[in-house]
Order: structure tokens, then C-alpha cells, then sequence
């Protein structure tokens, strides 16, 4: 047996091949007594030597078991300590187990702690036989003491209701070992991580960065144009770091890319203590981008001098759209500066596009030297920028070819070699076909309008051999989403497994993703990431859900990595969450990152932060992205340029809203009936009239289909619905375009209707559906498992 044994030494090197560091499987849930994940002990332990690879202890807990062994010896006499010693070894150093928190019975907060871990059958019956009177020293449960005369109830006393974590069966199951101690992934390789909130209730949040002065405050700015310092406790200051709302143009319908887009401190702030901010301006139908510096007040460490504004950039807007929106400063202490391209389609700006020329600031990225600037221009050049002197070319570019980046960072490097450090990672957000993620460098060019993606986008810029533009580190297609949101490189201390790890996201399908890079050839290989499976993410205080809209990602000033979402992507909808990003397989040993903020002055009264998510607890099945019903407004039709979808930063481009709403936001919108109503006969209406019948939350334009037939409404269930029956629909609905034709009853079953139409098949040129071919009124072989639905819109999905 595992613990017959007299001295400490045997099987520890049987039991260290079983405990190598890889990916954990799905089913297993390590964690430690303090409800926390397993960790690498600092150096090996000396008592409890089979756990120092991977477990739950440090030096000092593995130290103070050794004294508690002696302790044990010293109170059993010798004939009875001689067989016994191996047992007592085992049971003790199962504190140290990876699975401590299982054994213990610690995972569900309701169940009392065990004060012996859960044993085996076989091996409890085995132990029982010689050394049971042990337990009376180990254990100080009087239940367990009466049960000490009868074998069978003593091991069922002892005993786990899940045997595959039974001691010491868990030591040689291998579907808990096999991959013990890194980031778990489930059979189609996608990372399960968790999160933790930390901060909600926010509109738009557009970006959280760090002051990096040793305070470990963090400062999180709204599109509308407020900016709120956090500090380390997570509590938040009542007054604004930064309030320009009343100078930002944006609105509150959605898919408005204008606004506050970013802030940057100094480099060495608070000496000097200044602030830059990029956002949108505008008068009338004139707009711009601005790029001002503000001081931080003297009197008040936590908020700006507002009359201390100094413009040092602006840019103007050709259209409302791609807008841009990242500053940073890089390790050069230069102000890097991110431009879109201008707006609309396909950059249609001059004769190559804004992006391909140098002589424009637009889809660039920009470079400048804003030090000593109290006197003289607010900004200098650098003199190193790639295409100072060049005849025509804008001296403040510092890359090209850029559609609309959103959300850019440079990588910290790796905390113990370096490498990596000062890499610039950019997600530029696509066309109609492809994102792509960056890696930008001097002087080159990223290929947009040429190139989208690793595809050739305008042809007969692609094939210009004098483009020698520069391909994405990896681009992704429309299905996995349709607007990048750049991420960062993982370089914090508590979970070393990330290291190295770029995650990023997408506004439009709330995926969130990874690369990682293989060192020897440089190829970045991608992963998607996921919420933990089961109970993967059963720690206290973490959760396994998020809202969908992706919008930014952030670093706190220790390095950890942050994402900003909402489920309602308005500017003055507060639905905005902060999530810290959990790796639940690993951690970092207990006091390895452990921060000492320095003090800052707080004079605004505080909001203690109080959390709201929730954790889903699913058996098996990872939790997406949450869409939360909510009540939007609808922009209303305007003639200005094309726009994207997304609040920030989207690929398709589809009408701007006005630069001021003309109608009260969340007003009745037009297309369906009341949501979830059955149906009501209306003589008046034609035969063929069609209606969208759409769950709460949803737009105008989606839905299920219903038809009107002979004075009632049925359902459409039609397995094989197409884009042309679907673009019938549209079109009889006022909508020029369709989008998809939705099957199987995904926005919902009309059980309260009877089926009217079934086999639907139509050449798109029809005046109803039932002018398309059809099985007949009310003849169908299907069920309302299979209902009709589509998605419409008033703008060209290929635009």
C-alpha cells in the first residue's frame, strides 16, 4: 500500500513523475485549503518532499507538519509507531496535496472540514487493521473515535463520495495527473480561465491604465468623457479624476465610435505630472480628434487641473467612424499615437486612401516627443522617426497602412530573461472579411487599403510591388467575430502559467482569445479562451460568465491582466464590468507577489466596491459571453458617411447615428409586434404579410418569422430556410438587405401558433412567401423546434 511505509523517503520519485506540470484536464478541480489554486513551492520541501514540484504548501507549512509528525511520535509508543509512521506521513502531507481542498471536503462551504482527508476503501480497511488507534492522535472528532470497534462503518466514516479523489487513489488516476498544473483545456484545446470582478456600474468603459507611481491606483475612462480613479482596495473616489463630457462628442446610440477614447500617463509621472488624453470634438458637422495634456491638480494627487489643458494634436475627421483611440507611451518615453483612417468603406480618400498616404495623419501610427514642451511647440519629432526628410511625408509617422486600430500595448517582457520587451501588439480592426492582429515596427507598412487581413482587399493596389507591406502576426475571419479588440502580452507575477500568453478579444461575438509563440520558429499559435468547465472556476469570489461587447483590456501596475465589457454598448448605458483575468490551475507561491502601495492623499469621499456578478454553476458546459435583456435606442437614418456597428471600433460600416440624437433614447421602435404575445386576427392585413416576432433584447430586424394567412398568423418551420426566402422577408419588411437566414428556432419557438408554411422555397425575387414555393397552406412535417428566423438591416453586411 501507498502509505505502508516507515520511512518519509518511499515513492517519492514514483509519485514526482505523476505530478508533472502540464494541462489539467477538465474533470479535475485542484485547490488548496485557502480556497485558492496550487502553486510551485520556492524550494523543495523537506517533510512532505512528493509535493514539492506541485502542491499546497510552502517551506514554513511544510515545516510545522514535520513538528507535528515528531509531536505524533513522541505520544505512540514504539511497537505501535514502527508500522505506523508511513500512514501518518501520508494523512498529514495531504494538506500539501493539490487536491487538498477536495480531500478535506473544503470545496462546498456547507459540508464541515474533515480533520483526516478522504481516504480509500481498500486502504482505510488496511490501515484499520494495524494502526487505527492513530486516528485518536490525529483527529479530534468524537463521532470518529465511537466508530473505532467497527471496521466497516470507520472506512465509510472515512470515505469520499467521489472515489476518483479518494487517497491514495488520486495519486495514480490519470485523468487527474496526467496534466497537473497548467492551463487547463478542454478536448478542442480552448483555455479555461476565470475571472474576478472588480469594478461595474461604468458606461463604456474605453480603457483602465495605471499611473505607475508606485500608488497601484488604477483610472478608468467612460466614453462620455469621465475619468475615475480606483484605488488598491477596489474602492472608488466619489469625485472624477478627469471630467471633459461636456467638450467629448459622442451619443448614446449604439455602434457611435466617437468620444473618449484613451488617456496615458508620463512616463515618470509625477515628475512631471501630466495626463494625455485623446478624444472626439466636433461643431456642427465638423468634427476632429484631439490630443491634449492636462496637469494633475496640486492640491489633489487624485484629480487634473481642468484649466490646465493644452492641445498638442488635432486631427480632422473626414467621417464619424474609425476614430482610432490609443496613446501610449513607449519604453523610448516617446507618445505613440494611433489615427484611423478617416471613416467609411474602404479608406476612399484620394487615389491610394488615407492609410497609404504619408502625407496624411490618418491610418497611422504616430510618434512624439512631448518632453520639454513649456515653452516652445507642444511636440517635437523625433529625430529617429522613419521618414523624417522624406519629401511629403508627415515627419510624426511612425508606422503605416493601418485601418482602425483598437486597443494596442507594449509587451513588459518576460520578468526573469526580458525577452519580448518593448514589442508593440495592435489589433487593427478589418473590412468585411478579416481582423488581424499586429506587430508593429518602424517604418513599415500594414497594407490596408491593399490588404485586409492576409487577403488582398483593393487588387490593384495588392499586386503594387513597391506596397512591400508587412502581414499580421494572425487574422481571423468574419465567423469568429467581426471587431478586434487588442489585448495584452500576460506579464504579471500571481499566474505563471500565462506568461508569455497575448489575450485579446472581439466587440461583436465576445470571444476571447489568445496567441502564443513558438520561440524557435516564431509562428504564434492561436487559442480560444473559455470559462472553466464545471467546476474549474469554484473558488470563492471568482465567476465563469462576462458580458459580450469586449471593449478594452488593461493592465494594473503590477502587470495583471484586465478586460472591459458591457451588454449594452451605449455611451450612457451603465452596464460596463472591469474583469481581472484568473488562471484557476496555478498560482504563484503565497507572498511572491505580494505589493505595498504607496500612500496617496484622498480627499473625495469613497464608493466601496460591491460586486454583482454572479457564478453559473453548470455541470459540464462553458458559459458564454451574457447577453443581458436590455431596451436600446435605434438610430435613427442619417445621410452621413458609413459607420461600424460597434461603439468603438467594428468592421462593417453601416450609417453613422447624428452627431446629436433627435429622438428620446429607448422610444418605441418600429418592425414585430410586442415581443412573446401570441397572435391577433387582423382582417386588414394581405395574405403574405409578414411579421418578426423577437425575444427581449434583441434588435429590429431579427426574429422570428410569422406569416399571415386567411385572417390568422402561423409560423414558418422549415429546416432548409435559405438567405433568398429570408431576403423575401426582409424586403416585404422595408429592409433593403438580409443578413442571415436563421434556422431552428433560434430566436425562439412559436408554440402558440399554428404552422402555416413549410419547404419554403423561394428565388428572392418574390412580392410575399407565398409567392414562393411552398408545401401548401398548413401542410408540414415538422415541428416548431424547427421555426424560421432572419436578420435584416438597413446597411450592406459587406460594407
Amino acid at each position: 500500500m501507498a502509505g505502508r511505509r516507515a520511512g518519509a523517503g518511499a515513492g517519492a520519485g514514483a509519485l514526482l513523475a505523476l505530478l508533472a506540470l502540464r494541462a489539467l484536464r477538465a474533470a479535475a478541480h485542484p485547490q488548496c485549503l485557502d480556497f485558492r489554486p496550487p502553486f510551485r513551492p520556492p524550494q523543495p520541501l523537506r517533510f512532505c518532499e512528493q509535493y514539492s514540484a506541485f502542491g499546497c504548501c510552502t517551506a514554513e507549512r511544510d515545516a510545522a507538519l514535520a513538528r507535528r509528525f515528531g509531536a505524533l511520535a513522541a505520544r505512540v509508543g514504539a511497537a505501535v509507531w514502527a508500522p505506523c509512521a508511513g500512514y501518518a506521513l501520508d494523512l498529514l502531507c495531504q494538506e500539501c496535496s493539490p487536491y487538498a481542498a477536495h480531500l478535506y471536503d473544503a470545496e462546498d462551504p456547507a459540508t464541515p472540514l474533515r480533520t483526516v482527508p478522504g481516504l480509500c476503501e481498500d486502504y482505510c480497511l488496511d490501515m484499520w487493521q494495524t494502526c487505527r488507534g492513530l486516528f485518536r492522535h490525529l483527529s479530534a472528532d468524537q463521532e470518529l473515535w465511537a466508530l473505532e470497534g467497527n471496521r466497516a462503518k470507520f472506512c465509510r466514516y472515512l470515505s469520499l463520495d467521489d472515489i476518483d479523489y479518494c487517497f491514495p487513489r488520486l495519486l495514480v488516476n490519470e485523468n487527474l495527473n496526467l496534466n497537473l498544473g497548467h492551463v487547463v483545456s478542454d478536448a478542442k484545446g480552448c483555455l479555461q480561465l476565470c475571472l474576478e470582478e472588480v469594478a461595474n456600474g461604468l458606461r463604456n468603459p474605453v480603457a483602465m491604465v495605471h499611473a505607475g507611481d508606485g500608488t497601484h491606483r488604477f483610472f478608468v475612462a467612460e466614453q462620455v468623457g469621465l475619468v475615475w480613479a480606483y484605488l488598491p482596495d477596489g474602492s472608488r473616489l466619489q469625485k472624477p479624476f478627469l471630467n471633459v463630457s461636456q467638450a467629448v462628442l459622442t451619443s448614446p446610440w449604439e455602434g457611435d465610435e466617437r468620444g473618449f477614447l484613451c488617456l496615458a500617463f508620463h512616463p515618470r509621472f509625477p515628475h512631471p505630472p501630466k495626463v494625455y488624453v485623446y478624444y472626439s470634438v466636433g461643431v456642427g458637422f465638423h468634427e476632429w480628434i484631439r490630443i491634449s495634456e492636462f496637469r494633475v491638480s496640486e492640491d489633489d494627487a487624485n484629480t487634473v487641473d481642468h484649466s490646465s489643458e493644452r492641445i498638442i494634436l488635432e486631427i480632422e475627421e473626414p467621417a464619424s467612424n474609425h476614430n482610432g483611440g490609443q496613446l501610449l507611451f513607449g519604453n523610448d518615453g516617446y507618445l505613440y499615437i494611433f489615427t484611423g483612417d478617416g471613416g467609411m468603406a474602404g479608406d476612399p480618400f484620394g487615389k491610394f486612401g488615407n492609410s497609404q498616404n504619408k502625407s496624411a495623419l490618418l491610418g497611422k501610427v504616430l510618434r512624439v516627443d512631448v518632453d520639454r514642451n513649456e515653452r516652445g511647440p507642444p511636440y517635437r519629432v523625433p529625430p529617429d522617426n522613419p521618414f523624417v526628410g522624406e519629401p511629403g511625408a508627415r515627419p510624426e509617422v511612425y508606422a503605416l497602412g493601418v485601418r482602425n486600430m483598437w486597443r494596442c500595448s507594449f509587451d513588459r517582457g518576460d520578468p526573469l530573461s526580458g525577452a519580448g520587451r518593448g514589442r508593440l501588439f495592435c489589433g487593427d480592426v478589418g473590412q468585411n472579411k478579416f481582423e488581424e492582429v499586429d506587430l508593429v515596427e518602424r517604418g513599415r507598412n500594414y497594407g490596408w487599403r491593399a490588404r485586409e487581413g492576409f487577403q488582398c482587399y483593393d487588387r490593384k493596389l495588392c499586386a503594387n510591388a513597391s506596397l512591400d507591406d508587412t502581414l499580421p502576426i494572425f487574422a481571423y475571419p468574419h465567423k469568429l467575430g467581426k471587431s478586434v479588440t487588442g489585448g495584452y502580452v500576460y506579464r504579471g507575477c500571481e499566474y505563471p502559467n500565462l506568461n508569455g500568453l497575448y489575450i485579446f478579444g472581439d466587440f461583436m461575438s465576445g470571444r476571447l482569445m489568445s496567441l502564443q509563440e513558438n520561440p524557435e520558429t516564431g509562428q504564434w499559435q492561436y487559442s480560444e479562451v473559455c470559462m472553466g468547465h464545471g467546476q474549474t472556476c469554484a473558488f470563492p469570489g471568482l465567476i465563469n460568465n462576462y458580458h459580450p461587447h469586449i471593449i478594452s483590456f488593461g493592465e494594473d501596475e503590477a502587470g495583471e491582466l484586465y478586460f472591459m465589457s458591457t451588454s449594452v454598448p451605449s455611451a450612457t448605458a451603465a452596464h460596463g464590468v472591469i474583469y481581472k483575468v484568473i488562471d484557476p490551475s496555478r498560482r504563484a507561491p503565497p507572498g511572491k507577489c505580494r505589493i505595498r502601495p504607496a500612500q496617496v492623499k484622498v480627499k473625495s469621499r469613497l464608493i466601496p466596491f460591491v460586486p454583482k456578478e454572479k457564478f453559473i454553476r453548470t455541470p459540464e458546459s462553458t458559459p458564454r459571453p451574457t447577453e443581458r435583456p436590455k431596451a436600446r435606442p435605434k438610430a435613427p437614418a442619417s445621410t452621413k458617411s458609413p459607420r461600424r456597428s460597434s461603439p468603438i471600433a467594428t468592421s462593417p460600416s453601416p450609417s453613422p447615428p447624428p452627431a446629436r440624437p433627435t429622438r428620446r433614447p429607448g422610444g418605441r421602435r418600429g418592425s414585430g409586434r410586442r415581443r412573446g404575445r401570441p397572435g391577433t386576427t387582423d382582417l386588414s392585413l394581405p395574405n403574405g404579410a409578414v411579421r418578426l416576432v423577437r425575444p427581449s433584447g434583441l434588435s429590429s430586424g431579427r426574429g422570428r418569422v410569422e406569416v399571415f394567412v386567411d385572417g390568422r398568423w402561423g409560423t414558418v418551420c422549415d429546416d432548409a430556410w435559405d438567405d433568398k426566402a429570408a431576403a423575401v422577408v426582409c424586403r416585404q419588411l422595408g429592409f433593403p438587405h438580409v443578413v442571415r437566414a436563421a434556422r431552428r428556432a433560434e430566436f425562439g419557438e412559436g408554440r402558440a401558433l399554428p404552422i402555416l408554411l413549410d419547404d419554403v422555397r423561394c428565388s428572392g425575387d418574390e412580392h410575399s412567401l407565398l409567392g414562393c414555393k411552398h408545401a401548401g397552406v398548413g401542410i408540414h412535417n415538422c415541428g416548431h423546434q424547427e421555426d424560421a428566423g432572419v436578420v435584416c438591416s438597413h446597411q450592406d453586411p459587406n460594407l
